[in-house]
C-alpha cells in the first residue's frame, strides 16, 4: 500500500485529479444538481466536442505549434454540412463525410503554412480562423440552417443504453488517439519534433512532413467534432464555434499539454477537459453571467500555462 501511495504521489496527473475532486466538492456544497447521475452525463455530452476537438490539438501543440482556426472550422463544418443536407440534398452520411474531408484539407493548408512557409502558428491559423468565419457567413447569409433528416439527430442526441453517443464516439477517439501517440513511429515523431526539431531533423526524420500531417489529424478531428455539434444542436449556425479554441486550449494546457510542445498525453487532456465541462456547468448553475464565466475561465488558461512554465524551469534546475 506505501508503495501504490508513493507511486500516485509522484503521478504527474496528482494536480488535476485534486483539482478534478475540489471542483466537484465546491459545486456540490453550492447547487445540490450539480451532483447527480443526470447532470454528469449532461457535462460528458457538453464536453466530447471540445474533448474530440482536443485530441487533435494535441497533436499540434506537441509539436510545438498551435491552431487557433479550430473553432472557425467546426463553424464551417456546421454550415456546409447543414447546406449539402438542406439545399442540395444530400444524405446525411456523403454530407458529412465531404465536411471533414475539408477540414482535414483545411489543417493540412495551415501545417504547409507553418511548416513549409515558415509562418508563426499563431499567425497563421488566426489569419485562417478570420477568413473561415467570414466564409462561413458568406455560404449561410449569416441566418441558421436548419431542417435535417430525423435520422441525423442520432449521432448528437441519441443513446447507447443509459451513454450518450457523443461520449462513445470520445471515448474511441481517445482510445485511437492514445494508441496513436505511445505505439506508432508518427506518434512519437510528434514528441520529438517539440522536444528538440533540430535533432529529430538530423536522425533522419522529415519534420517538415510530419508537422503538416500533425495539422492535416487536427483539422480531421475538429471536423468530427463540428459533425457531433450539428447532430446535437440540429441546427448550422454561422456562430456555432465561437469561443471554442478557448475551452478546448485550456483543457489540455490544464491536463499537462505543454504550449512549448514536447510534453503531455491523452489522459491529462482528457482530464482538463472535464475539468473545463465541470466548471462551465457549475458556474451555469450558480447563475453566473457569461461575462463572469469569461473572467474565470481566463484565470484558469493562465494558471495552467503558468504552471507548464514552472515545470519546465524547475526542470532545467
Amino acid at each position: 500500500m506505501k508503495g501504490i501511495a508513493l507511486k500516485i504521489g509522484k503521478s504527474s496527473k496528482l494536480p488535476i485529479i485534486l483539482l478534478l475532486i475540489g471542483i466537484i466538492i465546491f459545486f456540490t456544497v453550492l447547487s445540490p444538481a450539480f451532483l447527480s447521475l443526470d447532470n454528469f452525463l449532461n457535462v460528458f455530452r457538453q464536453i466530447s466536442m471540445i474533448g474530440i476537438a482536443g485530441i487533435g490539438m494535441i497533436c499540434v501543440m506537441l509539436t510545438g505549434g498551435i491552431d487557433l482556426s479550430i473553432s472557425a472550422q467546426v463553424t464551417l463544418v456546421n454550415i456546409v454540412c447543414a447546406f449539402m443536407m438542406v439545399n442540395m440534398g444530400m444524405h446525411p452520411v456523403p454530407a458529412s463525410l465531404a465536411a471533414i474531408l475539408i477540414t482535414t484539407l483545411l489543417g493540412t493548408f495551415n501545417g504547409i503554412l507553418v511548416a513549409y512557409g515558415k509562418l508563426i502558428p499563431l499567425i497563421a491559423t488566426l489569419c485562417m480562423q478570420n477568413m473561415l468565419k467570414g466564409l462561413s457567413y458568406i455560404i449561410s447569409k449569416g441566418q441558421p440552417i436548419f431542417g435535417f433528416p430525423e435520422s441525423f439527430k442520432v449521432l448528437g442526441q441519441g443513446y447507447v443504453g443509459a451513454v450518450p453517443i457523443p461520449v462513445i464516439v470520445l471515448i474511441i477517439v481517445a482510445v485511437l488517439g492514445a494508441f496513436f501517440l505511445n505505439k506508432t513511429y508518427i506518434g512519437r515523431y510528434f514528441y520529438c519534433i517539440g522536444g528538440n526539431e533540430e535533432a529529430t531533423n538530423l536522425s533522419g526524420v522529415n519534420t517538415t512532413k510530419v508537422k503538416v500531417l500533425a495539422y492535416s489529424v487536427c483539422g480531421f478531428f475538429s471536423g468530427l467534432a463540428g459533425i457531433v455539434w450539428l447532430s446535437r444542436v440540429n441546427s448550422g449556425q454561422p456562430t456555432t464555434g465561437n469561443g471554442f479554441e478557448f475551452d478546448v486550449i485550456s483543457g489540455i494546457v490544464l491536463g499537462g499539454v505543454s504550449i512549448l510542445g514536447g510534453e503531455g498525453d491523452v489522459l491529462g487532456a482528457i482530464l482538463g477537459v472535464i475539468v473545463i465541462g465541470l466548471l462551465n456547468n457549475g458556474l451555469t448553475l450558480l447563475n453566473v453571467g457569461e461575462y463572469y464565466q469569461l473572467l474565470v475561465k481566463g484565470v484558469v488558461l493562465l494558471l495552467a500555462i503558468g504552471m507548464d512554465s514552472f515545470k519546465r524551469n524547475f526542470k532545467k534546475n
